[in-house]
């Protein structure tokens, strides 16, 4: 059978998503606690991948399994053992054809900005910072030039495997409380450092160094030594992940972070 399961994850104390030989990632502290329900080895795929620092309030995963259990065992049963830094939130028996990745229809990300004179303490390894006052309208406005299918060229990675670097935008909005500023960003899927790079290079904008018109031409360029440098991986949060309604997957609830890391 296939089970899908949402996860919950504090980037900060793990090596990023994909497992490797000598362990420390999201991936294996999973694998290893579900394993230890199912009394055989589970292999999981999740819906995005996330590099080290980088947070995850709706992580979508699936895996296949001959063991029986009911899902309270796959949530609180996983919980049990797994280390206090991730959580599965819920648990769905799916359809063979479900992918978490695959059949995912969008992805949101939120960054999580603290912009004040004086580095946080507290929210170190959970919030971005910019000590330079920032021009909110301005970064809402070269936002507005980066929405819609796109070639994101520009602010990928140079390790990026996607075999496009095409991609759409839907949405990039841009919230200010106080002291924090969010940037959260929906699109169909992203490139390897897509988010930090956008928010780098808003960043620059917000700054007054560069206008918002400044965005369009470097996007167009396709040219990523035109953009800002990738911006610190502490305020990225991977926020939800969109499926069809078929599929009957509950989704992150609405004012989760806040209640997560208290800014």
């Amino acid at each position: 059978m296939r089970i899908a399961l949402g996860i919950e994850y504090d980037g900060s104390r793990f090596l990023g998503w994909q497992t490797q030989p000598a362990g420390g990632t999201v991936q294996d502290a999973l694998e290893a606690a579900l394993a230890t329900i199912a009394a055989q080895p589970v292999a999981v795929t999740c819906a995005g991948r996330t590099d080290r620092g980088v947070h995850a309030l709706g992580q979508v995963v699936h895996f296949d399994t001959a063991a029986e259990r009911p899902d309270s065992a796959w949530v609180r049963g996983a919980n049990a053992v797994l280390p206090d830094s991730v959580a599965v939130l819920w648990s769905r028996r799916v359809r063979a054809e479900f992918h978490a990745r695959y059949s995912a229809r969008a992805r949101t990300y939120r960054y999580v900005l603290l912009n004040r004179v004086v580095r946080p303490a507290l929210a170190a390894r959970h919030a971005g910072w910019c000590h330079a006052p920032l021009e909110v309208e301005a970064m809402r406005d070269a936002a507005a030039l980066l929405c819609g299918e796109r070639d994101f060229s520009a602010f990928r990675s140079a390790e990026c495997q996607a075999a496009t670097p095409v991609r759409t935008l839907h949405s990039l909005d841009i919230e200010r409380r106080g002291e924090r500023i969010d940037f959260v960003l929906r699109a169909n899927a992203f490139l390897h450092h897509m988010v930090r790079n956008l928010v780098g290079t808003l960043i620059q904008v917000g700054r007054r160094k560069r206008p918002p018109e400044w965005v369009r031409e470097v996007l167009e360029s396709r040219d990523r030594s035109r953009a800002a440098p990738t911006f610190a991986a502490e305020g990225l949060y991977l926020e939800a992940v969109d499926y069809e309604s078929i599929w009957d997957l509950p989704r992150a609830p609405a004012g989760a972070l806040a209640a997560t890391i208290g800014l």
